[in-house]
């Protein structure tokens, strides 16, 4: 019985850390015949997992009273590492060389009135940093640090960009460009965009939504609109700004690989699962011109959706943090080759194996190391020794600084470097050079790659066209005979172009055979109609009418994705019988994700509805308060409801009173317990 009480303990712990958010556990350890304990130190190394043959050595726990807790790292020339307190200053470390077993390790404070960093970088002789909070160092924004006697006192510290935004979605991190001349700065979605002086992203972009909008149930980036959550680059003096990449929720690193291909870990939005528009944590490949597509609450572009890229991976629920390519470690060449990425949450390093995939990757994930509690923060390449080394903390949680080496007996010389000479790839960074100016050559080089069968391919040659005057190209897209070079073209016409062409571009969509375009065919079909409207406006009644009865005819299909974007079409456009398909497919769909999905497209129909059919949607509003989510799911439904009732008339809501009346309560989860018979009660020291 003992042993199963303890077994509880341990899995009640670990489920305490598990929980998405809340602050992991602190290690402690006890006085030897006392029931007293030492100073809180950081998670043994006992409690950390590691792949076979890889040692994993604690080499400093952070006094958290004096030291804080660090979330940032980064190597200098001398193989020292620097760190940075969330909330206070900057250390410098200098690790014991690998094999001192001693302990020894030297801790200095920087003497620079500087820190509540998220973002570190040595380059150009500087430490740059990246003031995040704002409680103490102000303001926030791209600063560099120099030794004003050039003696290795870091002393002097230079504004070179104040940037609008703090806190865990505010300024993240900066790392050195692929051209040894340049910065990348990423940003969450609660920074305001920076000015730039250039861009590889069409300033077209917008919120894109067809079916209105609901914000976040519980209050999350609401009011916050695109651009948002962006990835920008710079000159060493932070001179002038670009933007690179845009459309994420919270990506706080980012790595680039030996062929200056970059990529980030971009965060979920934890109380969206089990919501349709929930997007797992997931690696993403920002190339140039790059929209991943995140809006606030309902708004937010699926993976699916042509005017944004889809991800090189999904990992799942977690909390990204650092990462970086094993270039440089004396690891085995699989794992110099990989990208090693942090989830705070989780405890977990993973080591994600990225390969080409036509003109991007795609990825497959390892567990590399595991641990409970382990809140990692940052992760970098100490070329000096050729080991990777890690940080835990954040939210002034219990700190420490890990060394990671290699111990097997497996070849640990460099790996060579392969440069990618892949076809499609080569072809992507060629269209990538038109962006930001207008090029007489534009056009007809980027057309042919409208119709590839890579999605890549794809959207750079539109995002192409999108930088030339819509003037020299519109025709040619109104006249394109390829149903898929059609469809593109006339995504980026709808974006870029006249509004005044939303008959012609309807009468152009026509012209394209649905029986003969395959699902991912169809919802890019779609997403054009949807944007001829969104862009354009609605139609008149004519057209509302001619389009309506085309779609409906398609309607219900036989996926769900592609039913989903014909089920707004069809609530946004009101054809006759509607209403009866999408309560059918509520009623007879397998999941609760795809029945909100026609809930909220149905919330704003105001007509097509019979009054057994409003009684039959509101009653289904009773069955989906038996479902599960994140923190924002039952407040999503409610409001999904609340604007079904304001879409009723006069006569409606009287019509329809008790029904309203009838607030669904979610209901509560029922356990039942067998009473278990005491055995002791467990002093802490026998715990």
């Amino acid at each position: 019985m003992a042993k199963s009480r303890l077994l509880l303990v341990a899995l009640f712990c670990v489920v305490l850390f598990s929980l998405n958010g809340l602050v992991p556990l602190t290690a402690q350890v006890k006085k030897a015949g006392k029931g007293k304990f030492k100073t809180p130190t950081a998670t043994p190394i006992e409690l950390i997992k590691a792949k076979k043959d890889f040692k994993v050595e604690l080499l400093y726990s952070v006094p958290k009273a004096t030291q804080g807790s660090w979330v940032n790292l980064t190597v200098d020339p001398k193989g020292r590492l620097i760190a940075s307190d969330q909330y206070g200053k900057l250390y410098r470390i200098t690790p014991p060389s690998l094999g001192d077993n001693s302990g020894t390790i030297k801790v200095e404070t920087l003497p620079v009135e500087l820190g509540e960093a998220h973002g570190l970088l040595w380059a150009f002789d500087s430490l740059y940093v990246v003031v995040n909070e704002g409680r103490k160092y102000k303001p926030r924004g791209l600063w560099r640090v120099t030794s004003s006697k050039n003696d290795d006192v870091l002393d002097k510290k230079e504004l070179l960009r104040e940037i609008e935004g703090g806190g865990e979605h505010g300024p993240h991190a900066v790392i050195l460009g692929p051209d040894k001349n340049s910065l990348y700065v990423l940003h969450g979605n609660h920074t305001k965009p920076i000015k730039t002086d250039t861009t590889t992203v069409p300033r077209i972009w917008g919120e894109d939504f067809l079916v209105p909008r609901l914000w976040d149930a519980s209050g999350h980036a609401v009011g916050i609109v695109a651009p948002a959550g962006c990835i920008y680059k710079t000159d060493p003096d932070g001179k002038k700004w670009e933007l690179i990449s845009m459309g994420y929720r919270n990506q706080f690193d980012a790595a680039f690989n030996r062929d200056g291909e970059l990529f980030t870990y971009d965060s979920d939005m934890e109380w969206d699962i089990n919501l349709p528009w929930y997007r797992p944590t997931r690696v993403c490949h920002a190339v140039p011109g790059s929209e991943f597509g995140w809006r606030g609450g309902t708004g937010k572009m699926y993976e699916y959706h042509p005017d944004n890229l889809p991800p090189v991976v999904n990992v799942g629920p977690g909390s990204p943090t650092g990462m970086v390519f094993g270039y440089g470690l004396k690891f085995p060449a699989k794992y110099q080759e990989t990208l090693f990425m942090c989830d705070w949450s989780y405890g977990k390093l993973y080591a994600c194996h990225v390969k080409e995939d036509g003109a991007t990757y795609t990825g497959e994930l390892e567990e590399f190391l595991t641990g409970s509690p382990l809140p990692l923060t940052d992760v970098v390449v100490n070329e000096k020794d050729g080991a990777l080394y890690f940080a835990i903390g954040g939210r002034s949680t219990m700190s420490g600084l890990y060394r990671v080496t290699y111990t097997g007996k497996e070849s640990t010389e460099p790996a060579p470097h392969k440069e990618s000479t892949s076809p499609l790839r080569l072809a992507r960074k060629k269209l990538e050079t038109f962006y930001g100016h207008k090029d007489p050559q534009a056009v007809e080089t980027a057309w042919p790659y409208l119709s590839s069968e890579d999605r890549f391919l794809r959207y750079a040659a539109r995002t192409v066209l999108e930088f030339q005057d819509p003037a020299t190209w519109q025709e040619k897209a109104l006249t394109e005979k390829n149903s898929i070079a059609l469809t593109h073209a006339l995504i980026g016409l709808a974006r870029a172009g006249d509004k005044a062409l939303q008959p012609k571009m309807l009468e152009a969509l026509e012209r394209v055979d649905w029986t003969k375009l395959t699902p991912p065919q169809k919802i890019d079909y779609l997403r054009a109609y949807q944007l001829v409207f969104i862009r354009g406006g609605a139609p008149d009644a004519i057209w509302k009418e001619r389009a309506g009865k085309r779609i409906d005819a398609w309607y219900p299909a036989k996926t769900r994705e592609v039913n989903a974007e014909l089920c707004k079409l069809i609530s946004y456009l009101e054809p006759t019988d509607g209403v009866t398909k999408t309560l059918a497919l509520i009623a007879k769909a397998p999941t609760q994700e795809e029945q909100i999905e026609y809930a909220l497209s149905l919330r704003t129909v105001k007509t097509g509805f019979t009054a057994k059919q409003h009684e039959e949607y509101f009653n289904w509003f009773h069955k989906a308060a038996s479902y599960r989510g994140g923190n924002s799911f039952h407040a999503f439904l409610r409001n999904i409801r609340n604007d079904a009732i304001k879409s009723l008339s006069s006569e409606e809501l009287v019509a329809f009173k008790a029904a309203i009346a009838n607030v669904p309560q979610p209901a509560s989860p029922k356990f039942t317990f067998k009473q278990r018979p005491f055995v002791k009660k467990y002093t802490v020291d026998e715990l």
